[in-house]
């Protein structure tokens, strides 16, 4: 129910690239910015697997597509975000039954939740398959930037928890980030007459992370474990091209 406005949103898409006009370019030949929105889904692997399970991202980004040889410059951010936590690091607060007790006397409800971001930087081709338009075919780009995440401590608002005042949360959330790798193949599509534009693959993703708490209150030690967090999924994305250069003729929005 969460992601429903975001589903919303991308499914009005269509509709608002229906309003572009085709220009005097049917073939897509010029220079080109696209901009990009996406949804995500991944498999965890390494470190990353024994804390958390799959998770999702909402993406944004945009590419700088050459009007020769179809080179790909670009930049993405994802937000990532999960609701399977494996690692249970209120461990330690809990009862023998597993309850975590509030200041009213009473359990109070946390919920632990995934969350964090890749932020980087692309380069990358798209390789012709023989169509008569140049600009659909097969999308790969590898890049590097900025892998983080975390564990999100969700309060209870009608149980506060003392241990879990927003101070006290860093000693748990396990915040960690480093440098990724990540690399796409897959296939897009833009439609001669500008209108339709999209692209759909295969992301996998390699994060060399380090904790970034000086210290964890549940273990009561620094986390100093040299961390290779991977993911694997698929990205969807709607593409919106903005068209420039003497080959364009127009620009186009």
């Amino acid at each position: 129910m969460q992601n429903l406005p975001l589903l919303f949103v991308m499914s009005c898409l269509p509709f608002l690239l229906w309003g572009q006009r085709p220009g005097a370019n049917p073939l897509n030949k010029g220079n080109a910015v696209l901009v990009k929105l996406s949804y995500s889904a991944h498999m965890p692997g390494g470190d990353l697997e024994t804390r958390f399970g799959n998770n999702f991202s909402f993406g944004a980004g945009a590419d700088l597509i050459t009007a020769k040889g179809n080179w790909l410059f670009g930049f993405d951010y994802a937000y990532l975000f999960g609701g399977n936590v494996k690692e249970d690091v209120l461990a330690s607060l809990r009862t023998p039954e597993g309850a975590i007790i509030g200041n009213n006397r009473g359990y109070a409800d946390i919920t632990l939740r995934e969350r964090g971001f890749y932020a980087g930087a692309h380069i990358g081709k798209l390789i012709g398959i023989g169509l008569p338009n140049p600009r659909s075919g097969i999308r790969v780009t590898v890049g590097a930037g900025l892998l983080q995440h975390k564990i999100r401590i969700q309060d209870d608002p009608a149980s506060r928890v003392p241990q879990l005042d927003e101070n006290y949360k860093k000693g748990y959330d396990r915040l960690s980030n480093g440098l990724a790798f990540t690399e796409f193949i897959g296939y897009q599509v833009m439609s001669m007459d500008k209108r339709v534009n999209f692209y759909a693959g295969f992301e996998f993703t390699q994060g060399f992370t380090l904790s970034r708490r000086d210290f964890n209150f549940d273990t009561r030690a620094k986390d100093e474990t040299e961390r290779t967090d991977l993911l694997f999924g698929i990205r969807v994305g709607w593409i919106i091209p903005i068209y420039f250069g003497r080959e364009a003729g127009e620009v186009y929005y």
